[in-house]
Parts: structure tokens; C-alpha cells; sequence
């Protein structure tokens, strides 16, 4: 059979990734002051032991202030440089490239960890030590219903935030990452400034649509020109709001044109996160039609990502051209190695894992080859020795 798209190798600039599948940046609200230690070594470690190309670490707080959540990873010092790159170290060692994005959560920073119950830090319900801190956007617009209202940030504010998203660049850079993205998406801060839901401003960032993209282009630009020439820069998207009267796929075409000629190599395309729920199709890989018509429109590579669950699904995206990456999130929590596990479903061979554990692989698999498959009545066998 021909080799599978899915598993080609991908070279974006001087990166070439093994094959099209990226792990997605998730939150894991399991740091402190922004600090990664050994949970995120063995949690992201995982994904490249399980075949992925592209790890992306979690978004990560440019500035303290900009955090979704106090257990969000941090890259606003260089303090955090030291863990992130033994991160990094380990995924090189097993063969992925090691991406991060870049964020900034305005309105929505100041959230409260999942477990911890939803919506904003209060003085009543913050862990101790874990004080609420003020929030900012585009326009004073609240995150939502019982939120607090966030300070309107000026233009010499916004300069000072373009330039902690370069300074973060640096350190990216500083602990070996291969790729940066930069998060414009899921009612975050740069989303905050292209949705007309949530930029209300009345001088040259506000109104029009060129107006809505002017800070976010000027943050991407910024970070391009800090980012080495020699590796790839991505940037999230919400293609459309949850609502259909926030940002549509025309709005989200014209902004990926306007990445691609300011160095942006692929459009990550997402979706929601302004707007309330979600009043668009949803099913099986919903926002694949999105990734295919940013990928047609703006003629940029884009990545694909929601409810992608399956092989020969994410197969059929990158074969058809919908897309030129599938990143799978909460698939690849339940299944770490799907990388690997595509490799076996769609060549019909044997998965291709580390070489660390090639031998006791390799002898289990031609042990379940001489053996075939099991047709006992009960699955649990006491096998006496002889």
C-alpha cells in the first residue's frame, strides 16, 4: 500500500517533524509561580515516547498578569528557562519536536483551576497564598456573566505587552525549542482584539476589521522578527466565535492572509471561546472544514484540530488536503501513544516505538504473531511452569 500522509515527514524551515501528528498545548494547572518540574517532564516525555511529531507545552503566561489560571506555566523570567529546557532536551531525545505556545489571557486570566470550581479567582474562593489580580482587554467587556471588568488597555500598555510576548520569544529560544505559537484564539487576548464582541475601542484598534487584526499583527510581527529565521512560527486561531454574530471564517481567511505575509508558517485553526456556547456544526472533526478553507483561501499550511479520534479520520484530513498537521488533544491524554498506534493501523504493521524499548517490543510482537489471536474462553490463565 502507498505510505500513509499522516505518517510523511513534515519539514517547516530548517525543522523537518517525523510525521503530521502534533500533541496540542493543554493546560494542566499543575505548576506553581510558572514553574515546571517533574509532572510536565513525564507528562509532555510521554507523547514523544508515544510517536508524535510536535509536542506543544501548554499555553504559557508571558506575563504573571497573564496567566489563565495560577497553575499555568510561566515564560514572563528567566528563571523558567532552566525546566522548560530539560522539557525540550527529553522530547529531542526521543525524536519530536518541542513547541510552546506563547499566551496572554487578558479578560480570562485569574480563573480558577477546573477542580476548584469555574469561573473568576475571588478574594472568598482563592487557594491561600493565590490572591486574585486585575485583568485586561481590548475594551472594558467582562469575560462574562459575574466576571469582573477588565482595564482597557492603552496603546503604551499594549506596547508593553507586545514586548513581553518578544521577550518570552527570547527565552523559547533560549531553552531549544524548535517551534513558537502564538495563542490568538478561545477568547484569549489577541481573540479579545479581533472579535467585534469584545473590541469596542474607538481609536485605530477598534471598528473595522483591519483595525480588530492591528495589535495582534503587530505582537506576531514583533515576535517573527525575535524568533530564529530558521524555525517555524505558528499562530492559534478561533476561526469563528461561538456565536455567529462574533468573527467568521471571511474575517479569520483575511487575518491568516495577512500571518502569511508577516513570516507566520502555520495557521493553527481552532474555534470558540467568545460568544457563549456554540452556535455552529458540530461532530466528528467539526472544525476540519475551517482548517481546509483557511489552507485554500489564505494559501497557508494550517493545522487541524477538534474531535479528531481516530487514525485513518486523522489520515483522511491530511490526505484529502484539508490540513497539513492534526493535532490531537484530549485523544492523545487517553491514548499517549496514538502515534505509534496510527503507524500499526495504517500499514498493518508493527508500531515503531523508541529504541530503548525496541527488543522487548519486538520479541512480545513475534511472540503474539507465533501465538495468534486469543480465542479461550477466559481471559485469565495460571500457566504452571514445567
Amino acid at each position: 500500500m502507498n505510505s500513509p500522509s499522516l505518517l510523511a515527514p513534515l519539514r517547516l524551515r530548517n525543522v523537518t517533524l517525523r510525521n503530521r501528528l502534533a500533541v496540542a498545548p493543554m493546560c494542566q494547572y499543575s505548576v506553581t509561580d510558572g514553574f515546571v518540574g517533574d509532572y510536565h517532564l513525564v507528562h509532555l516525555g510521554r507523547f514523544a515516547l508515544g510517536g508524535f511529531g510536535l509536542v506543544v507545552v501548554e499555553a504559557s503566561g508571558v506575563t504573571p498578569e497573564g496567566r489563565i489560571s495560577p497553575g499555568d506555566v510561566g515564560l514572563w523570567s528567566d528563571g523558567h528557562v532552566p525546566g522548560l529546557a530539560r522539557v525540550v532536551d527529553f522530547l529531542h531525545a526521543e525524536g519530536a519536536a518541542a513547541g510552546i505556545q506563547l499566551a496572554h489571557a487578558g479578560a480570562k486570566a485569574s480563573s480558577l483551576r477546573p477542580w476548584d470550581g469555574s469561573g473568576p479567582v475571588t478574594e472568598q474562593n482563592a487557594r491561600p497564598g493565590e490572591a486574585p489580580w486585575p485583568t485586561v482587554s481590548a475594551s472594558p467587556v467582562p469575560a462574562g456573566e459575574g466576571w469582573p471588568v477588565p482595564h482597557a488597555l492603552t496603546v503604551e500598555e499594549m506596547a508593553e505587552v507586545r514586548e513581553a510576548f518578544v521577550a518570552a520569544t527570547r527565552r523559547a529560544e533560549a531553552a531549544g525549542f524548535d517551534v513558537v505559537e502564538v495563542h490568538a484564539a478561545h477568547g484569549y487576548l489577541l481573540h479579545q482584539f479581533l472579535s467585534p464582541l469584545t473590541n469596542r475601542r474607538e481609536d485605530g484598534y477598534g471598528g473595522s476589521r483591519e483595525a480588530r487584526m492591528r495589535f495582534p499583527l503587530e505582537v506576531v510581527e514583533a515576535v517573527r522578527a525575535e524568533w530564529s529565521q530558521e524555525k517555524p512560527l505558528l499562530v492559534r486561531v478561533s476561526a469563528v466565535d461561538g456565536t455567529s454574530e462574533g468573527l467568521t471564517v471571511e474575517d479569520t481567511v483575511a487575518f491568516a492572509r495577512e500571518l502569511r505575509a508577516r513570516g507566520v508558517d502555520v495557521v493553527d485553526v481552532s474555534g470558540g471561546g467568545i460568544g457563549g456556547g456554540w452556535e455552529h456544526p458540530i461532530g466528528y472533526g467539526y472544525q476540519v472544514p475551517y482548517a481546509a478553507a483557511v489552507r485554500e483561501q489564505a494559501d497557508i499550511a494550517t493545522m487541524a484540530v477538534g474531535l479528531v479520534v481516530d487514525a485513518r479520520q486523522a489520515e483522511a484530513i491530511v490526505a484529502s488536503g484539508a490540513a497539513d498537521l492534526v493535532a490531537l488533544a484530549r485523544e492523545a491524554q487517553d491514548d499517549p501513544n496514538f502515534a505509534v498506534h496510527a503507524e500499526r493501523e495504517l500499514t498493518g504493521g508493527h508500531e515503531t516505538y523508541p529504541v530503548q524499548a525496541g527488543p522487548r517490543l519486538a520479541s512480545r510482537d513475534r511472540l503474539l504473531d507465533r501465538l495468534g489471536p486469543w480465542t479461550g474462553p477466559d481471559p485469565v490463565q495460571v500457566v504452571q511452569p514445567s
